[in-house]
């Protein structure tokens, strides 16, 4: 209970009429407010602090609670005493409902209804306020219940990734976001949904340049080291009339499909700096100019260190880096074949994370080389070269195999000519290992007829491969100083193999089933938002040694519910009650390290057999007659 006021004409002049008011929610859980007792001018007779003492005491004396403090001031208990008996004999309030009889429910009447999981979405609400994105968004022109609805999709969409329509049926049906972020589901649709995703995209590049700023305030990262690559992701549906749909090199083997291209720039932290969408038959090569030049706006440092992958790290890519300022660090693109250590640095073995060796050493390849080269030997990537020969090898032999078997074989192909074609294609299948295979093709006296295929591996040339096999080369137009410093920074470039992975698999990226490319633009930028409120929390959790993916995160944080529970007590009133359930231990553990409140509310309330004279807020408006709670008028 509270005093509230309203300024009201009193003998020609505004004075305080003050009421004495109640606030609860409905069953809805809605806000609901009612007058238990008109108070009418009081005038300067008590003042604010005095008022809210009073309204604390009845409070008290209606919960059937016990100050631990005494009140000594005999004016106000009077007060609140007066107050309290003309409730009684007015019969304002229901002085049993907090009475030991009334609490007594019967067990055998109580239901449960309206379960919710709300564990994962309070953590990304708790991100998403952290982030501060509902300012940015104020900023850019959103209105109230507009923010709402985006918050309750980027939310949605970080937990459940699904279509429009299946993200409608799932927060009506499943979550509790709604209840988070204040929008009335009854409300929601599709087409809210995609409306708003598509109003969210309007202001990709005002919300990119807050989230990027606001992770560098708040975990205090300053980005020396940037991280560029690209992916892409393919369509269902033939979608013909697109101008960003294009068939591409796909990464997921869909050569059927087309393809749309994704680039982004990350820290070493995983945080969006920048991210741009293209055709999808835009080259590894060709995607670099534009986003250098966005490196000084969507950065906190003025020259960061641009790490590559070798499919964008061309000579001419290179050399446009170094003009504008930038120094780099990719793998480079060729074998280097004459190179010898440089005199005096010394070879450095390092153990990995995984327990495996790595040997590195610094090498030049001449007098006019402006860049400079690492050698690295790479234990995990022999096992792994070696591994994908011996199949090749397989593979091919296989195919030799299948030529000489028809040699002997009725109907089986026999001319030279045909037979060499066939070797020409298994080689061209098999580029890695063919070129090692001494391969002899014996035939008749007049070399039309094939009769026997025969084959052996090139000992000088095996030998050969094998020695290069787990060795590439770091290019850097950094001052090689610091071996082990060098490939820890070009080791960074996991971190963005780990963010398309995240973004492809947990954020269902892929595939894309919108017919526009309006809708496509909305579609993957709604992910990426999804993508900041993911990668904050798995930030915070990974620098306390919690490692796990996202959708393990969601498991655990599925296990928190919010319930209704009611039931019929003594008097033939239904109670309920709406409670979050206790987060298990290792929801209550990732909880603490994000610094939040295990549960977003205790309770709240709802009487379900109490008539209730119900006043809903009405939306505020600037007016004259201000209305204040517990104050005097000015």
């Amino acid at each position: 209970m509270y005093f509230k006021f309203s300024l009201r004409n009193n003998n020609g002049q505004l004075d305080a009429y003050y009421r004495l008011v109640e606030s609860y929610r409905n069953e809805t859980g809605r806000v609901c407010h009612r007058t238990i007792l008109n108070l009418g001018f009081i005038g300067q007779e008590y003042s604010p602090e005095q008022l809210n003492k009073a309204a604390r005491l009845l409070t008290q004396r209606y919960q059937l609670k016990q100050s631990l403090f005494t009140d000594d001031d005999k004016k106000i208990i009077d007060f609140a005493e007066s107050l309290w008996q003309r409730i009684i004999d007015e019969k304002r309030l229901d002085t049993e409902a907090y009475s030991p009889s009334s609490r007594q429910v019967d067990v055998d009447s109580l239901k449960h209804k309206d379960v919710r999981e709300i564990g994962s979405e309070w953590m990304c609400q708790h991100a998403f306020e952290e982030l501060g994105i509902a300012t940015a968004l104020s900023e850019a022109g959103f209105t109230g219940e507009e923010i709402k609805l985006a918050t309750t999709q980027i939310i949605s969409r970080a937990v459940y990734p699904a279509s429009e329509l299946k993200t409608v049926s799932w927060i009506k049906e499943n979550s509790a976001v709604s209840e988070l972020t204040g929008y009335d589901q009854e409300k929601l649709t599709k087409d809210k949904l995609y409306q708003s995703a598509l109003h969210l995209y309007k202001v990709k590049d005002h919300l990119e340049k807050h989230l990027s700023h606001k992770t560098n305030e708040l975990f205090d990262i300053s980005d020396k080291i940037v991280l560029f690559d690209l992916t892409n992701t393919y369509f269902e549906g033939q979608y013909k009339h697109s101008r960003m749909a294009r068939f591409g090199r796909s990464k997921e083997k869909r050569n059927d499909a087309r393809l749309i291209v994704l680039a982004l720039v990350i820290n070493i932290h995983g945080f969006i700096k920048y991210s741009c969408i293209h055709e999808g038959n835009l080259a590894d090569v060709d995607s670099l100019s534009f986003m250098i030049d966005k490196l000084s706006r969507c950065t906190g440092a003025e020259h960061p260190i641009v790490v590559l992958d070798a499919g964008i790290a061309t000579e001419d890519n290179l050399k446009m880096i170094r003009a504008k300022g930038y120094h780099y660090v990719c793998v480079s693109r060729s074998k280097l074949k004459d190179y010898q250590s440089i005199p005096g640095r010394l070879t450095v073995l390092l153990e990995t994370k995984s327990k495996r060796q790595v040997r590195l050493k610094a090498v030049t390849t001449g007098a006019n080389q402006t860049d400079y080269y690492l050698e690295v030997a790479s234990q995990d990537k022999y096992d792994t070269q070696q591994s994908m020969r011996r199949q090749f090898e397989e593979r091919f032999e296989l195919e030799l195999e299948k030529i000489n078997v028809s040699l002997s074989r009725k109907g089986g192909v026999k001319k030279t000519d045909k037979v060499n074609q066939r070797i020409g294609r298994a080689k061209q299948k098999y580029p890695s290992v063919q070129y090692y295979y001494d391969i002899e093709v014996k035939t008749t006296e007049d070399k039309l007829t094939a009769t026997e295929l025969l084959w052996s591996k090139n000992d000088q040339k095996y030998e050969q491969k094998e020695s290069t096999l787990g060795i590439y080369f770091l290019k850097t137009s950094l001052s090689l100083v610091d071996e082990v410093m060098l490939w820890n920074i070009y080791n960074t470039i996991r971190e963005i193999e780990s963010s398309f992975r995240c973004l492809k698999t947990d954020l269902d990226l892929r595939p894309i089933y919108h017919k526009s490319d309006a809708g496509t633009m909305a579609h993957l930028h709604l992910g990426l938002l999804a993508y900041w409120l993911v990668n904050t929390i798995r930030f915070k959790l990974k620098a306390h040694g919690i490692n796990s993916n996202w959708r393990e995160i969601v498991r655990i944080g599925n296990t928190q519910k919010i319930i209704t529970t009611y039931g019929t007590n003594k008097a033939g009133i239904v109670i309920g009650v709406r409670k979050c359930s206790e987060p298990i231990e290792s929801l209550k553990n990732i909880q603490s390290i994000l610094l939040m409140k295990s549960r977003p509310f205790a309770k709240r309330t709802c009487l379900f057999g109490r008539q209730e004279s119900v006043v809903h807020k009405p939306e505020l408006k600037k007016t004259k007659n201000r209305t204040r709670r517990g104050l005097p008028p000015p």
